[in-house]
């Protein structure tokens, strides 16, 4: 758990998935990536759904969902999902939160690893919001692009985790940088999507940065040229990086890593000879 100022996090894990190098690691030369990860016999390397639960301003907060609990086994098999941790849901049980207690649900992006959980199956199998009192947000470009995809991404983006909830007016839609909850910031950070956000907090003069896909991995967020295949406009991507590298070294924040295995959090420091940015990483685990 990460204490800054009057705002709580905890790190949350919905399991594990095995994705392809080339994905997780684009055009970086594998004799590089490999030092740091190694993929398996099948050419795959690790990515952890990390969500998060939060308390702040009287609230509580869910930030992404993961696959949820409506993957069937060929989902399962396509994905590699390993759940040592449990689900989501059984994260937030360990601290006493129930779906019906979670008050904001955030979604970094939608993606299907990051909101297919907005939504379960009702024991009748109609399609449910999973936080029942919830209001759910998201950036309004990547609502829109997310209901437009094409050739490109529709692979990744499937409306029932997210357009039932704006029909119904439980999801609203953020334009550009929002204060969500006092000291709760969605900062649009594109390149990966041009609608993405991470999630700044401030509070108590400390400061913290829910990274999410920004840098899938810690070291891409460490070295500037490193990024996924994913990512829909990559040069974006590496300036959206460089804007917040500074933000880190200036403000000394705490950075959150949504799916790397081994760093879950680090802080970024410059050394003063060489300008070279290296980063520490902080002890940290799921609940």
């Amino acid at each position: 758990m990460f204490q800054i100022g009057d705002i709580e996090i905890h790190l949350v894990s919905d399991g594990v998935v095995w994705v392809d190098r080339g994905g997780a690691f684009g055009l970086v030369p594998q004799a590089l990536f490999s030092r740091y990860l190694p993929p398996d016999e099948k050419q795959r390397v690790p990515m952890v759904l990390t969500c998060l639960l939060v308390r702040a301003g009287g609230r509580t907060i869910v930030v992404d969902t993961g696959l949820g609990t409506r993957v069937d086994d060929r989902a399962i098999r396509f994905w590699g999902l390993e759940r040592e941790h449990g689900t989501l849901l059984d994260g937030l049980a360990r601290k006493g939160v129930q779906p019906e207690d979670v008050d904001l649900v955030i979604d970094t992006h939608l993606h299907s690893d990051h909101c297919s959980g907005n939504m379960c199956y009702g024991p009748d199998g109609a399609l449910l919001p999973t936080f029942p009192n919830a209001e759910y947000v998201v950036q309004r470009r990547e609502y829109e692009d997310a209901m437009q995809p094409n050739e490109r991404t529709r692979g990744t983006y499937f409306p029932d985790s997210y357009a039932p909830l704006v029909e119904s007016g439980q999801m609203r839609l953020l334009d550009g940088d929002t204060e969500i909850v006092p000291g709760v910031w969605g900062v649009v950070t594109p390149g990966h999507t041009p609608g993405h956000q991470s999630m700044r907090f401030e509070s108590g003069g400390q400061h913290a940065l829910f990274v999410s896909d920004l840098a899938s991995y810690a070291i891409q967020f460490e070295r500037l040229a490193w990024m996924t295949a994913y990512d829909v406009e990559p040069l974006v991507t590496l300036e959206s990086k460089r804007k917040w590298q500074q933000w880190a070294v200036d403000t000394g924040g705490l950075l959150i890593f949504q799916h790397d295995t081994q760093i879950l959090a680090a802080h970024l420091v410059e050394d003063a000879d060489s300008g070279k940015r290296t980063l520490q990483p902080v002890e940290a685990g799921w609940v």
